[in-house]
């Protein structure tokens, strides 16, 4: 494979195109709220959930049906162009879009509508199925030529979902073939379906996934204890390693089992400790869901906040409540700490929340 200075890969892909970015910023993204613009029920709403959501993503892709695609590419338009404190750097909450797969007759279209009448507003390009480095490359220098002729001053950033087989298999040179990746999402029903797993649920888990508790004295027939798994954890955390390689961020997607908000909960936190920043949201109802198990609770703050008083320059150990505490449970208390102030920054509640916190000597 030919290679380049790695001089260039920071060089716009357009003359007149914007610089690219040499890291990509941490916007909280709890929540991305999934919309179909082409639905006039949905897109009233839009207005009313600026400031509740963390992004706001409209949907070009499979769940708008074709007939609809050229409605649900001029709401989203019109939606940008109408709501305030939606989409740009400064605002409420994020825009994105997921736009049509790269094989589809509607992609071009995306692309070349999007960019000159809301590239301004819009935060990130989310790409699905992707293949490949390959794939990224043909986003990136399109996005190039299209950010260069509206002449926008910031790149559109970009988000691969992980839906096939060989883009897991690729993954970390997904994440690394261009400046402007932002992050992974797993796809977890198209994933399924190209793997050949033999399960029809839109993530979370399966009861026949499970190991079962051995035998006592050689009973087989006896009851005993099963214990189910997580179909994902691989994937996930194989999603998570890639990107913090490459200082991009990772999030679980979809749930499709709305009215299991238990499970629902259940599987964000797995993600969420895992090392996701975020998920996706396909009702109203698991936005709660999400912003309350991608923010650290209380108690994990107070405790993150105690080992940093507690360790001083860093170095060495220290004893607390029974436990060890050293330079690396440092570093994973810092990460809970710099995620409180991001959140605090743009969630009044939360902020009042961990402002209460009093640390104990």
């Amino acid at each position: 494979m030919p290679s380049k200075s790695a001089k260039d890969f920071f060089r716009p892909l357009a003359v007149g195109a914007p610089t690219p970015p040499t890291e990509i910023p941490a916007r909280p993204s709890r929540a991305i709220h999934f919309f179909d613009p082409s639905n006039e029920k949905m897109a009233a709403k839009i207005p009313q959930m600026v400031g509740t959501v963390d992004v706001l993503l409209g949907n070009l892709e499979d769940a708008v049906k074709a007939d609809n695609k050229l409605a649900a590419r001029e709401g989203l338009v019109r939606i940008a162009q109408d709501t305030e404190g939606l989409g740009g750097p400064d605002a409420q909450t994020q825009l994105w879009t997921r736009i049509n797969s790269l094989d589809s007759p509607w992609v071009l279209d995306d692309l070349t509508t999007l960019i000159p009448a809301i590239g301004h507003k819009l935060d990130v390009v989310m790409v699905p199925k992707v293949q490949g480095a390959e794939d990224i490359h043909y986003v990136d220098r399109i996005l190039a030529q299209l950010e260069a002729k509206a002449g926008l001053d910031r790149p559109i950033l970009v988000h691969a979902i992980l839906e096939t087989a060989r883009g897991v298999a690729n993954v970390e040179e997904i994440c690394g073939a261009s400046p402007r990746m932002q992050g992974l999402s797993l796809g977890p029903a198209d994933l399924a379906a190209d793997r050949r797993m033999k399960t029809t649920r839109v993530g979370g888990g399966h009861p026949g996934y499970l190991v079962r508790q051995d035998p006592e004295n050689g009973e087989i027939d006896a009851p005993r204890a099963t214990f189910q798994q997580d179909l994902w954890h691989y994937t996930i955390a194989r999603m998570v390693d890639a990107c913090a390689m490459h200082g991009i961020y990772p999030y679980y997607g979809p749930f499709g089992d709305i009215a299991d908000v238990v499970a629902c909960e259940d599987q964000f936190r797995n993600a969420f400790l895992l090392g996701c920043v975020g998920t996706w949201s396909l009702h109203p109802k698991q936005i709660a869901i999400a912003n309350k198990v991608f923010s650290p609770s209380v108690e994990d703050i107070a405790h993150a906040r105690r080992v940093v008083a507690a360790m001083g320059d860093g170095t060495g150990a220290v004893m607390l409540d029974g436990k060890m505490e050293d330079d690396a449970s440092l570093k994973q208390c810092l990460v809970m700490v710099e995620l409180a102030e991001q959140l605090a920054a743009i969630d009044p509640e939360l902020k009042k929340q961990y402002d209460a916190i009093e640390i104990e000597a």
